[in-house]
């Protein structure tokens, strides 16, 4: 019976987020066992209050992802490595697919290891499992599970919000809201890769609906530069609106993000992290996915709808980078009117 497990996925709010369901699963098979993750700084804090992982470790060693930064001294691969040889892991399973991140859990010198068959990295581990594409993430997450002989009771997502947070969340809007009556929906029109949003032209004219025709208090998250993302789509709106939005762009930490959103009525985004944060909490989500695989990384739940463009070349993954040749059809076929339909379903 293991007495120490270590699960490992930095990296990435949303992807953080999908690991709920492995983590309970995973504390249904070992409820006495010691379950600690390793996560990366600010994306890791959104599960922090998970009530299935013991301990988080951040793994703090890169600042690439333009979300993650981090005030914390960064320390080097080989500190991690000391520092889980330390601990004396029984089990890790390592749902990071990167070769790195099984390197990482073979150089600290845990017995069991197991994890996705990506990046020739299989020799590295003691079980490895084939990653299907197509399916979604939550489901290839427990695929690990099973592999390693555990029975996958259920599949949904959930989180946890603090009293405090909730207080806070709730002060905030009655301190800053126009009407506290209104419904309130988020609006996120950035995503950590460029590429995957639509276009701020397209925003403005959502933005505008919802403001004049449904009356709904709009409500901005996000990084202090997101702002400027906000600004440019209000300079495509041409009427004064009914109800001003609300900018809580740089205001927020990732946790106080999350209670906020609890409160909200619905989100209306391009594909990002804050999606699967509303997901998370049961607010519906509208989502808006152009090059990746909405099977794979689609909002998770029954109440979300996901909206996509019908063309050929989609999903690509990104697999080209910044380079699309076919002047990135996957989010500009998505139209406005698209958008209206699926908000007047909720709204």
């Amino acid at each position: 019976m293991c007495k120490r497990i270590l699960v490992m996925r930095y990296r990435f709010i949303g992807d953080t987020l999908l690991t709920v369901p492995f983590l309970r699963n995973l504390r249904y098979a070992y409820p006495d066992a010691q379950i600690d993750m390793l996560v990366a700084p600010v994306s890791g804090e959104i599960i922090e209050k998970c009530p299935y992982v013991d301990n988080f470790i951040y793994f703090d060693t890169t600042r690439k992802h333009r979300y993650e930064n981090s005030n914390k001294t960064k320390k080097n691969f080989w500190s991690y490595v000391k520092i889980l040889r330390e601990k004396k892991y029984d089990k890790a399973y390592v749902l990071k697919r990167s070769f790195s991140s099984a390197f990482l859990a073979f150089a600290a010198g845990i017995k069991e290891r197991v994890g996705f068959n990506t990046e020739g990295r299989s020799f590295l581990l003691t079980k490895s499992v084939p990653y299907k594409e197509g399916v979604h993430e939550v489901d290839c997450f427990l695929d690990v599970l099973e592999a390693d002989g555990i029975k996958i009771r259920d599949n949904y997502l959930e989180n946890w919000v603090t009293k405090e947070e909730n207080d806070f969340a709730e002060s905030l809007l009655e301190e800053r809201l126009q009407d506290k009556f209104l419904k309130k929906v988020l609006v996120h029109a950035t995503s950590g890769n460029r590429n995957k949003e639509w276009s701020k032209q397209n925003f403005s004219e959502i933005v505008e609906y919802l403001s004049n025709e449904k009356n709904v208090q709009v409500i901005y998250t996000g990084a202090k530069g997101d702002s400027e993302t906000y600004e440019e789509i209000h300079s495509y709106i041409d009427k004064e609106l009914k109800v001003k939005p609300l900018n809580l762009c740089g205001e927020l930490s990732l946790r106080e993000s999350l209670a906020l959103i609890r409160k909200c009525d619905l989100i209306v985004g391009c594909d990002s992290g804050n999606l699967h944060i509303a997901a998370s909490v049961q607010v519906p989500v509208i989502g808006i996915y152009g090059p990746m695989d909405e099977k794979k990384w689609g909002a998770l739940g029954g109440n979300n709808t996901i909206i996509t463009a019908d063309v050929p070349c989609r999903p690509c993954g990104l697999k080209k980078k910044n380079k699309c040749n076919f002047e990135r059809q996957c989010l500009t076929k998505i139209s406005v009117d698209d958008v209206k339909k699926a908000i007047n379903k909720y709204l």
